[in-house]
């Protein structure tokens, strides 16, 4: 019961890794649209069928990671103490 609780909650992420976790995203999506390009060029079944497998695979990996940040939320500076 907890653990759908803590779920829901959402968690805590740095921005130095939300930066890459984008970053990762808009390379997926990017490879996702030259590799879905190729398949044109492609003349073996198998090899297309390959090769829209992994344009699957590259979008359903930069959908997973938008989820993920889309229940993440930025991680708050620590308060600063005056001296």
């Amino acid at each position: 019961m907890t653990t759908q609780c803590s779920a829901q909650e959402g968690f805590e992420i740095s921005p130095r890794f939300r930066q890459t976790v984008e970053e990762r995203i808009a390379r997926l999506e990017r490879d996702a649209a030259y590799d879905e390009s190729q398949i044109e060029r492609l003349d073996d079944i198998d090899h297309i069928r390959r090769q829209m497998r992994l344009v699957t695979a590259q979008r359903s990996e930069a959908l997973r990671m938008r989820i993920f940040l889309d229940r993440a939320r930025p991680r708050m500076p620590r308060p600063l103490i005056q001296l």
